[in-house]
């Protein structure tokens, strides 16, 4: 029933192009067309810009959401932009007047007011140095030289003080200018506080005696304004305050929303203006708690009037999608600008990599943002070696430098549990395994232990686990139970089973350490020993099924690094163990549909075949 072979790497090495180095890839010039693996999305994109619809992406970080924000705006219908300018009202200072005007126009109607305020002031000017001559002939004239004087100090401070007061009124207030854009506008509001998203009004602490500055020269447009004919883009817009949300759903219902000022303490909180246009489209991400912490009349109105995508986080290995990935090593490179390109054997290690990022066979990590760090650290690699192209001993290296830090922690982790013997991998001991987890990205070693002593209750046993366990993993292990009590052959009811994870100070939650629980129990029951140098992963069904777990790469290469010898994981994840050449060759990989066959390789000495064997004997009445 066991498979003896270690899983191979894929064969299929062809990536679609056939070049020296990257340099020769063409990169496409729409941001649409720069974004793989969101077929459904790009395709659901195209129809949301043509029609100016709302969308919600939902998905993993670094799957293309932003860049799908950015390329919406490249595709939006080239409407006519329009300038926002905030005039004064004469009638109600606190309610400054809002208009707006063709893109262009606006600096040229502020351009002008200024000219026309400049001239107001070159006249008062010219007036006051005819009323100042004459004050002063009259005042040699007459002999009254200082009341000529009192009298031309008097005119200088009356002159300043009209121009502070009233002379910054005449001049309206260019709130949004698009002169310059060409394409429509992509504002992204990620984590604004409410003053940059809604627009806000300056305190003002000079309130009276004409040293104030006037309202609507107070007055900042918020980025819904700025956003006005084009995109709003908002990542994990669960994190707005209700209140915020309620202010978004404002604004696209109504394509408008008043500018006032956002600080109860400050004095822009009287000001409050006409309402200023803000026509956009919101594109909102987030992961799939957003969905739940989300405004519920928010997520209403963008479905209603728009479309929700999950993004994909993986593609299957076809030709076209490697081809694919050499495209994004070509775009990372172009758009860093500081690393040379890559040659084709180390696109193919990139291409290798996404593959077993992916964690499953036949399918492709949709994770481009890591993926594109791996790149730029294979580059700056290659630039540390005066190197001009990236090959694949510097992606190698760079993938060691590139870690997770997760998987820095877990490998001083693995070190420091080596260098004190909690990890062993030499020998055999009683009700000691070594158990695979996983911390983030990263896999990790965790040493569980066994112990049966007799029970200290009269009525029964009980099987008590020790280590900081979730929930999931409290479950898995009284599930151990029901197969100790069938394979072992004698009243366990007499016993107390104590499980233990080592120092697992971090917790241990999810159900891939069933087969270890249930080994090392077994152990410690019969007192067969379990060698040392084998590490093990897999759920384990109440029936002696082993089922399919999460992390089988990163949990191989913990095991190897750890120096084990032999790695026991489930039939159903044989297909995706994707090891690269540094890890291929220095375990064996065995695959178990079986409780039985985890004894089979786990457990030695002379007491093995019969407990082996008498297991199979129940699984095959039980399974058939």
């Amino acid at each position: 029933m066991t498979d003896e072979k270690e899983p191979s790497m894929p064969e299929e090495n062809d990536i679609g192009y056939t070049f020296e180095t990257t340099k020769e890839i063409e990169i496409p010039t729409m941001l649409i067309d720069q974004v793989i693996g969101q077929d459904e999305a790009v395709e659901t994109i195209r129809i949301a810009a043509k029609q100016r619809r709302n969308v919600l992406l939902i998905g993993d970080p670094g799957t293309g959401k932003s860049m799908l924000g950015q390329a919406m705006a490249e595709l939006l219908p080239r409407k006519e932009l329009e300038d926002i300018i905030c005039y004064p009202n004469e009638e109600d200072p606190n309610t400054p007047k809002i208009r707006s005007v063709r893109a262009g126009q606006g600096k040229a109607i502020v351009n002008h007011h200024k000219q026309r305020a400049n001239q107001q002031e070159n006249t008062k000017y010219i007036v006051l140095f005819f009323v100042i001559a004459i004050v002063l002939f009259l005042a040699f004239t007459t002999g009254q030289l200082l009341t000529g004087i009192l009298i031309i100090v008097l005119l200088i401070f009356l002159m300043q003080n009209m121009t502070r007061s009233k002379g910054g009124a005449l001049v309206p207030k260019l709130l949004v200018d698009n002169s310059e854009k060409t394409t429509s506008p992509y504002v992204e509001g990620t984590g604004a506080h409410a003053g940059a998203l809604l627009g806000d009004v300056r305190h003002d602490p000079f309130q009276s005696g004409g040293l104030g500055t006037p309202p609507h020269e107070r007055v900042e447009a918020g980025m819904i304004h700025r956003a006005h004919k084009g995109v709003l883009f908002i990542d994990e817009i669960s994190t707005f305050q209700v209140k915020m949300q309620q202010a978004i759903l404002t604004a696209l219902q109504d394509n408008k929303y008043s500018i006032t000022g956002q600080s109860e303490m400050s004095s822009g909180a009287m000001v409050r203006t006409e309402s200023a246009p803000c026509d956009f489209v919101l594109i909102a991400a987030g992961n799939i708690e957003t969905v739940r912490d989300m405004h519920p009349a928010l997520r209403s109105r963008i479905r209603g009037y728009g479309y929700e995508l999950y993004m994909n986080d993986a593609m299957k290995d076809t030709l076209e999608n490697r081809r694919r990935i050499v495209q994004v090593v070509a775009q990372e490179v172009h758009k860093d600008g500081k690393i040379p390109h890559f040659t084709y054997d180390a696109v193919q290690e990139i291409v290798n990599e996404a593959r077993r990022r992916a964690g499953r066979k036949g399918y492709i990590t949709m994770r481009i943002r890591e993926l594109g760090g791996l790149i730029r650290t294979a580059g700056d690699v290659a630039n540390r070696k005066d190197k001009d192209i990236v090959d694949v001993e510097d992606v190698l290296e760079g993938k060691h430098k590139a870690r997770t830090l997760e998987h820095q922690i877990a490998d001083k982790y693995i070190e420091k549990k080596r260098q004190y013997q909690i990890i062993r991998n030499t020998g055999q001991a009683i009700g000691r395994i070594n158990g695979l987890a996983v911390m983030g990205d990263s896999g990790i070693i965790s040493t569980i232990e066994a112990e049966a002593a007799p029970s200290a209750s009269k009525e029964e046993g009980k099987i008590i686990a020790a280590g900081k366990l979730g929930d999931i993993a409290k479950e898995s292990v009284q599930n151990v139970s029901a197969l100790a009590k069938k394979y072992i052959g004698k009243d366990i009811s007499n016993f107390d089973i104590h499980v233990q994870f080592l120092q697992a100070y971090e917790g241990v939650e999810g159900d891939s350490a069933s087969i270890s629980i249930a080994t090392a129990v077994i152990s410690a029951l019969t007192q067969i020993p379990i060698r040392q140098d084998v590490a093990m992963t897999g759920s384990l069904s109440v029936r002696g099924e082993v089922l399919p777990i999460g992390g089988v790469n990163a949990k191989i290469e913990a095991a190897i690094d750890a120096g084990m010898k032999v790695i026991i994981v489930p039939h159903s994840n044989k297909d995706d163990v994707l090891l690269d050449a540094r890890h291929k060759e220095k375990a064996t990989i065995r695959t178990v549909r079986t409780i039985a066959e985890v004894f089979e390789y786990a457990f030695t000495g002379e007491h093995k075949d019969e407990l082996v064997s008498k297991v199979r004997t129940f699984l095959e009445e039980d399974l058939g």
